[in-house]
């Protein structure tokens, strides 16, 4: 036991000083976000907005972000990751600072939307990863990385609730005080990057705005690269899959399972636990001895049946034991299918596959929520069945991917 611990020490180590000052920008830049998922809604509905008005504001973020990411990953290959990073830190910065002082619904809208034009930062982060790591690295450090988010949930959601308790300013509310201390964190992000972080990228070509870098059906068109083509389509039905189950669980942990919204805060805190321990401590010692394209294949059935299962056993117990395993085996396919990409990429074309694979979970994210929100009407235990079914079809599609990764990957 003592030697596992100490080979997971050295193997951190070897990880370059660069890696862990992204990842700590990653972690504060996760607790920004985070901080704003649980009061979203509410402060909607202080402006009169309907349910699904309500809803249209993840819409409005999401579909900016898809928007907006393929677009900074390029300009990254071509400008820098740092001053990219940094632009869009700021925007974060501004967008939370308009939505806690917004006089009215549509310049909540218009935060939402700059928040997810200029929140493309993790498609840049995982470049800068992908500038600064060895390729056989890049497993376990795309891995650590995505555990800093899930680490995010932990600390987001109660320090929401303490920024609930703070004086409001003029003109504000409590609920709009998460947004400033929102903004006030992802300052601290810019900071840190601004002030610590060299630039990792050397620049090869003169910087030139292309109308080319606004044709978004370039993104359409990458389904067919016959490199990425595969992985951005298993990108998107994954995080499609994913957030069906996101708003579904929810209602049925509530309704079904007659649960409190307290409880509900702590299942989102034990997500991401145990997402950032099976990250951090299983998936290099897996990566290490099965094929990548393997584990991303048996992780997805396993999650595939995760949710087949909780309708199936609709009590307290059962689901806290379902959702145990589904948060293990769900922190592996993004860290995976991110690696997979960085494997097959360029060192001039990191920022932007890496973009444009952010891009397809972006819109897999403003899609997934309006699908479970229809399957629900049909009954709480529906969605769990089609997305499950559906993830199992993604787990398999997911083996074709060996014909563009390395046998030894």
């Amino acid at each position: 036991m003592a030697d596992g611990v100490e080979e997971v020490t050295q193997n951190f180590k070897r990880l370059p000083w660069r890696f862990w000052i992204i990842t700590l920008v990653a972690f504060i830049n996760a607790v920004s976000f985070t901080i704003i998922i649980p009061v979203l809604y509410p402060y909607a509905k202080q402006f009169g907005l309907s349910d699904f008005e309500a809803s249209l504001l993840t819409t409005a973020y999401a579909a900016s972000q898809f928007i907006g990411t393929p677009i900074l990953g390029r300009l990254s290959d071509r400008l820098g990751r740092k001053p990219l990073l940094v632009l869009s830190l700021l925007g974060t910065v501004i967008a939370n600072l308009m939505a806690s002082l917004a006089p009215f619904a549509w310049l909540l809208f218009g935060a939402r939307a700059l928040d997810g034009l200029t929140g493309g930062n993790n498609s840049i982060a995982q470049a800068i990863i992908s500038d600064t790591t060895h390729p056989d690295q890049r497993t376990k450090a795309f891995g650590i990385f995505g555990a800093t988010f899930r680490l995010g949930f932990v600390a987001g959601p109660p320090l929401s609730f303490l920024a609930q308790q703070l004086p409001t300013l003029p003109g504000g509310s409590s609920l709009g005080m998460s947004f400033i201390i929102s903004a006030a964190i992802a300052l601290m992000a810019t900071l840190l990057c601004a002030i610590c972080l060299p630039e990792t990228h050397q620049v090869c070509e003169k910087f030139q705005l292309r109308w080319s870098d606004f044709k978004f059906d370039r993104i359409s068109r990458s389904l067919h690269n016959p490199r990425f083509g595969r992985t951005f389509l298993v990108t998107f039905l994954s995080g499609f899959t994913f957030t069906i189950f996101t708003f579904a669980f929810q209602p049925f942990f509530l309704n079904i399972l007659n649960q409190t919204p307290g409880r509900l805060a702590l299942l989102f805190a034990m997500f991401g636990i145990i997402g950032f321990m099976t990250q951090v401590f299983a998936l290099d010692p897996l990566r290490a001895r099965f094929n990548i394209v393997h584990i991303l294949a048996f992780m997805l059935a396993a999650r595939g049946v995760c949710f087949l299962l909780i309708p199936a056993f609709p009590t307290i117990q059962a689901f806290v034991l379902i959702t145990v395993l589904f948060a293990a085996v769900n922190s592996f396919p993004l860290p995976l299918i991110e690696s997979i990409l960085s494997l097959r990429s360029g060192a001039q074309e990191q920022g932007e596959m890496l973009g444009t694979n952010a891009s397809f979970l972006s819109l897999s994210n403003a899609i997934g929520p309006a699908t479970a929100g229809l399957l629900v009407s049909f009954g709480y235990g529906v969605p769990f069945g089609i997305t499950g079914v559906l993830t199992l079809g993604v787990a398999w599609f997911a083996l074709s991917l060996r014909q563009s990764v390395p046998a030894n990957s």
